[in-house]
Formats: structure tokens, C-alpha cells, sequence
């Protein structure tokens, strides 16, 4: 077999790109075992990702908790936009023995084509499977998939180095396995019940070479198990929650910290259900900060104490963002869903937070939970708006297996999808033509708000609607009239179709709202070609040299200039004059900006703006 490298495989004349496992040193450790007459299996684990930027916890905890056979295990990722044939010709060239895959909702379908098509190629490898989506009703899932041998139905870990010492060493029997359903030999299904769980500390740190993970994100876990029971969760079936020592946390992070990794994102359900757990880590992530690596936290923001705030306030801008699943703001929904949650201390602690300054905050709200109408969501909607988050994220209620909102669906008269998402279609309080508005709305701040493009534009825009949702809602339907969804829109295509909408809305502030589109514009980007309707900024030409030569003299505004020449700062720069206060209320007064595009916002990407406040 040839010598091949770690790289990144390009089929010609089609872009399908997929990880090519690095197999040189294994090669060569397989021949001397055998030599030895010692057993050897090759291992693989698959893992199929959401988008090329995630990776895989689950497939890299087995491998480190398997150490022992470590030179045995390799781990394929792939995303679910990598054409099958492409993944089922790499798995096919690796031939492994052993073949696991890591199964969640998003995933599923496309994991089952592959297993199909896979064990008709490789009528010898058996497969496993695991994660969320298989683990509730095992035995039913290899009744439809007579190809798989078992399915790992606890955490995976021990349940995982257990199959390894059955198939590698020959130790014990499937039926002394614990947490796997499996196949036995005339066909008949087993199931063994799962023992205890791990202990945090027992898991070794699964990182070691950073460079597999280049470009993505890294997904940290110091905690498992949720304290909460929030019946549309899978979390709250774990009710132990168990938490990694502080020692060995530290000495993690800092490994990341060394290594510059842009972002690790904590997957610990509830970050700050225990105060001591989250102050030690935030602290030690402040004073040990890289001024690189963002850390990102899933949190109850009722629970945070004023020692936590503290903390947080003193952080550098970008250094940590915060997960905040609201959900919903009414409270008969809140009860019925076991969520114990209070709506007031929230907003004053999102209010406080926002007043920091330094930290990024979103928001999650889910639509189809019962005694949740429209008129409701609406409401839930304008209040979290009104919080101001850095994002907001509209979501629709997934009915999982094993949850209780699973159990209670035809309770609640919530109708889903019988496939994966199995995303709700509408409810006894909710129809699915309020639901498709939703949807609108969902698209229309994913665009318009999510993105941070448009912020003063959209901001200005509330005041001509009677509330936030129906802005959004009203631009979705013009989205829809004008057959413009589903269609690739360009960042300049989007400010065209906003000013279009904003002409048809005819507030009589029209040529306003396009100098707020171009304060937007180059708030994000120093961009070189304009609208046709923006004004010619050749008039304020002499009026830009001027005040770059006055910074190349004696800066006033920009710093970090030093050694660039007035030609070079106007290129690296943008000077902008309106005839309305785009740094205030919009009042209407002459106002020159000059935008800074070597400081921008951590929390969005913004440059600095300076107001010059005399014009000559």
C-alpha cells in the first residue's frame, strides 16, 4: 500500500473535499506486529459533521479512553455536503475491521445510505454505532439495520475499550459488555443495561495534535449531566452531574491557551450551575489570557452571582461568549416544560452584562413549546429582542426520542416530522401557517440582525413598525413576493433589496435610510465600490487628504499608523460625510466619520469610528 500523507483530497472537476487518514507509521507498526504473529484490527472511527468547522468530541474521547490500542484507531471526519460516494471510497481504500459511527439527528439518514452501501463492500468489517440518536431505541434500529453488529448505548467510552479487548485480545463475551445492544450470533437481539458512569477525571485529554483541528472549532467538556429537567431536552435524563477536577481543567485550557486555538467551546449543558466550578475557570481563563482564544459558555443567567459578574466584567472584549437559552417568556409554558427559570433577574442580568461592554451574549428562543400561540411568540420574541442580544436565535422545537416532550406529543397535540430533525409542524396552540411566518422572521434575522451588517439600518427601521417582529415578519413577505428566497444574495445585493423594501414602506426618510445602509456598509468593510445611489465621496476628496495628513503629522484619532504616509492611511482607511447624525439619533446635522479598519469590535467585527468634528 503507498506511503500517504495528512492532506486534504480534491477530486477533479468537482469540489468534494474529505480528509485523507494519515496511515504511513501505522503501516509500518501493523507489518512488525504481524511479524510478531500478534493480532492487529484496523480501527476507524467516522464521524459526519454539520459543517466543515465543527468537529467531532465523541469520536476523539473513544480513541484517548481506548490508549492502549491508540496506533490501532484512526478517525475519519466528513461533513454531510461531501457527496457519499466520495466518503464510501475513502472508508472503502481504509478497509478497516472495526467500523464505528457517531450518529446524531442531523446526521442519521445519511450515516444508514452509507452503512447500507458499505457492508456490501465490506461484507467483512463489522460496525458499531453510537451517540444520541441511536441509544434510545436500539433494539429497533438494528432490526431496521441488519448490518450493524451493536450499538454503543451509554457514554461510549468504557463501553468502547471493552469492544476493543473483545475483538483485539479475545477478553470476555458481548454479553459481559456493559451498555451495548448488539446482534447475536443466530440474529436474536441483546441488550445489556448500563452501570455506572465515569468519573470526569477518569477521561484522559483527548488533544494532543492541534493541527487536525486547524480552522475549527475545539469542543470542551468539564462537566457532564444537566441539573435541570426541561422536558424537551435529552440532558435532563442524566441527573448526575459530574465535574472535572479544577487541576486538571487548568492545566487543559492552558494547552489551548499555548497552542493559540481560536475558539473552545464548552459543551457543558449548564456552565455556572456550580458557582465554584465557573469562578475557578473563568478566573484562570482571565489571568491566563492569550489575547487570542475566545472561550464560549452555555448558561443559566438567573444563576449568576455577583462574584461571577465581577469577573466577567473585568475580562478583555472577546474573550468569553455566553449561551442563553430563555426559550420562552411565558410562564405557563415555562411551568409546563420544567424549566425553572426567572424572566426578571435575566434581563437585569443580560442588561448588566450589555453594559460591560467586553462580552458577546445570544440568545436562544424556541418556537412549538406548549401553551405557546403565535400571539404568545410574538410577545416571547419582542421581549428578548428587547434585551438587546448580540444575536438572537429563533428556533423550532425538535421532539427527540427519549425526552419527555417525546412522550407527551399527542398530549400536547404537536405534530413532527417522522424523520430526522423531527422538527414540530404545528401544535394545538401553534398552526403550521404561523409557523411558516415564523419562519420568515427566523431567515430575516439571521440576515439582518445575526450577521451585524445591517445593525443601524435595522435599528433605525424598528421605529416604523409597531414592533420588532413585525419588521422582520413584513421583510420576510417581501422576501417571499418578490421571489427572492432561496437565492444566493450578494452583501451589496442584500442593502439593494432593503432600500427597495424601505421605497415601497414610503416613510418619507428614504434618502435617510441610505445613509444609514452606507454607515452600515462601511462600518463592516472598507469597500471599494459603492452603490449608485450613495453620494459621489470625490466632493469630500481634498476634505480626506487633509485629515490625513493632519494624522500622518500628529494623530488625533487613529493610532497604530506610525511609519504610513497620508496616501497610504487614505487607502487603509474610509472618510465619510452625511447629512444626518448616523452617530446619534439620526437628528438631522452634517456629520463627517472616519472609520478605522485596523480596530474593529471583538464582539462584531466593527471598525472604529471616529465623528471629526470640524470640517474646512
Amino acid at each position: 500500500m503507498p506511503d500517504r500523507k495528512e492532506t486534504l483530497f480534491l477530486r477533479k472537476g468537482r469540489k468534494r473535499f474529505f480528509p485523507i487518514i494519515t496511515l504511513s507509521a501505522s503501516i509500518v507498526m501493523e507489518t512488525m506486529r504481524n511479524q510478531k504473529g500478534e493480532k492487529r484490527m484496523k480501527i476507524l472511527l467516522c464521524a459526519i459533521n454539520a459543517k466543515y468547522i465543527h468537529s467531532n468530541l465523541a469520536v476523539y474521547s473513544l480513541r484517548a479512553y481506548a490508549g492502549k490500542y491508540e496506533e490501532q484507531i484512526e478517525i475519519a471526519e466528513f461533513t454531510i455536503n461531501h457527496y457519499v460516494d466520495d466518503i464510501m471510497e475513502e472508508i472503502y481504500r481504509q478497509n478497516p475491521d472495526f467500523l464505528g459511527f457517531s450518529c446524531y439527528i442531523w446526521n442519521i439518514e445519511y450515516v444508514k445510505k452509507l452503512i447500507r452501501e458499505l457492508k456490501k463492500l465490506l461484507p467483512d468489517t463489522v460496525i458499531w454505532v453510537g451517540g444520541p440518536e441511536v441509544s434510545y431505541d436500539a433494539a429497533s434500529f438494528l432490526k431496521e439495520m441488519f448490518q450493524v453488529k451493536g450499538v454503543m448505548t451509554g457514554e461510549g467510552e468504557r463501553s468502547f475499550l471493552a469492544l476493543l479487548d473483545y475483538y483485539i485480545e479475545g477478553k470476555g463475551t458481548l454479553q459481559e459488555i456493559d451498555g451495548i445492544t448488539y446482534r447475536k450470533e443466530k440474529g436474536e437481539i441483546g441488550a445489556n443495561p448500563c452501570t455506572d458512569f465515569l468519573t470526569m477525571d477518569e477521561l484522559p485529554f483527548m488533544y494532543q495534535n492541534m493541527s487536525e483541528f486547524k480552522n475549527k472549532i475545539v469542543y470542551y467538556e468539564s462537566s457532564r449531566g444537566c441539573p435541570f429537567s426541561c422536558s424537551y431536552c435529552l440532558s435532563s435524563i442524566d441527573k448526575k452531574v459530574r465535574f472535572r477536577s479544577l487541576d486538571l481543567v487548568e492545566r487543559e485550557l492552558q494547552f489551548f491557551l499555548d497552542q493559540k486555538v481560536p475558539q473552545v467551546k464548552f459543551v457543558d449543558r449548564t456552565f455556572n450551575c456550580n458557582h465554584r466550578h465557573a469562578v475557578g475557570i473563568w478566573n484562570y481563563i482571565k489571568e491566563h489570557d492569550n489575547g487570542i482564544t475566545n472561550f464560549h459558555f452555555e448558561i443559566a443567567a438567573d444563576l449568576l452571582n455577583e462574584e461571577e459578574l465581577k469577573i466577567l466584567s473585568q475580562m478583555r472584549p472577546g474573550l468569553v461568549q455566553l449561551e442563553i437559552g430563555v426559550q420562552t417568556t411565558n410562564m405557563q409554558t415555562l411551568k409546563e416544560i420544567n424549566r425553572k427559570t426567572d424572566l426578571e433577574k435575566i434581563k437585569q442580568i443580560t442588561a448588566k452584562i450589555h453594559s460591560f461592554g467586553n462580552i458577546h451574549q445570544h440568545l436562544d428562543l424556541i418556537a412549538g413549546l406548549p401553551y405557546e400561540g403565535y400571539d404568545s411568540l410574538i410577545q416571547s420574541f419582542c421581549e428578548i429582542y428587547k434585551m438587546r442580544p448580540n444575536q438572537l436565535q429563533l428556533g423550532f422545537l425538535k421532539v427527540l426520542k427519549g425526552s419527555k416532550m417525546y412522550h407527551k406529543a399527542e398530549e400536547y397535540g404537536i405534530s413532527y416530522r417522522s424523520f430526522p430533525q423531527y422538527e414540530v409542524l404545528f401544535t394545538k396552540w401553534l398552526s403550521h401557517d404561523e409557523l411558516l411566518n415564523l419562519k420568515k422572521v427566523e431567515e430575516m434575522v439571521e440576515v439582518y440582525y445575526n450577521s451585524f451588517q445591517f445593525s443601524h439600518t435595522i435599528h433605525a427601521l424598528e421605529k416604523e413598525f409597531s414592533n420588532p417582529f413585525e419588521m422582520f415578519l413584513k421583510l420576510g413577505e417581501y422576501y417571499e413576493k418578490k421571489g427572492l428566497n432561496h437565492l444566493n444574495h450578494s452583501r451589496m445585493g442584500r442593502f439593494e433589496i432593503l432600500r427597495d423594501f424601505i421605497l415601497e414602506l414610503k416613510t418619507g426618510k428614504e434618502k435617510w435610510y441610505e445613509e444609514w445602509m452606507i454607515f452600515d456598509l462601511y462600518l463592516r468593510e472598507n469597500s471599494k465600490s459603492r452603490p449608485n445611489w450613495a453620494k459621489d465621496c470625490g466632493t469630500w476628496k481634498e476634505f480626506t487628504a487633509w485629515i490625513c495628513k493632519k494624522e500622518e503629522r500628529q494623530p488625533e484619532y487613529l493610532t497604530g499608523y506610525e511609519g504610513y504616509t497620508y496616501r497610504q492611511i487614505i487607502k487603509m482607511t474610509h472618510l465619510e460625510i452625511f447629512s444626518i447624525n448616523v452617530l446619534g439619533e439620526g437628528e438631522r446635522k452634517e456629520t463627517a466619520v472616519l472609520f478605522d479598519y485596523r480596530k474593529k469590535d471583538p464582539l462584531n467585527g466593527n471598525a472604529s469610528v471616529y465623528q471629526i468634528e470640524k470640517i474646512k
